[in-house]
């Protein structure tokens, strides 16, 4: 039997890497909102029901840090933040802002299946369910 799906709220200002991580997260099996700012964040936000947001921390409105702390304190819910910036600071900023985890930017999916797995007690399906599921969407 495949793992309950998420619903993430995906954030990131970013259309390229927006649309491969949802695409990938998708196929996981997974339900994906998007947004590219805070507000979009926000509105999305308050529009449907996330288990999970993973968001870039530079955003052109205002900051990741400052969406994770308002979603958390609005709606309790986790979250993964993504960044360029890579220092050990940087992490306990996002840490400090809510985050249970801070990946670096390029992400590696391997690394966020398992930081989702981690934060959200997620499991990936195994190769065969991922196939399966994978031919009955096609289907």
């Amino acid at each position: 039997m495949a793992p309950d799906p998420l619903h993430i709220l995906l954030v990131d200002d970013h259309d390229e890497s927006l649309i491969v991580l949802k695409r990938l997260l998708e196929r996981c099996g997974h339900t994906v909102a998007t947004a590219r700012s805070y507000a979009e964040a926000m509105d999305a936000a308050d529009r449907r029901r996330c288990d999970l947001l993973i968001s870039d921390v530079g955003l052109p409105d205002r900051s990741g840090l400052e969406l994770m702390q308002e979603m958390r304190a609005r709606y309790g819910i986790k979250g993964i933040a993504l960044s360029g910036y890579t220092d050990d600071q940087d992490a306990r900023n996002s840490e400090d802002a809510g985050f249970a985890r801070h990946l670096n930017k390029p992400v590696v999916f391997t690394d966020l299946t398992a930081a989702i797995q981690e934060v959200a007690g997620w499991s990936p399906p195994t190769d065969a369910t991922a196939q399966d599921a994978a031919w009955q969407s096609n289907n």
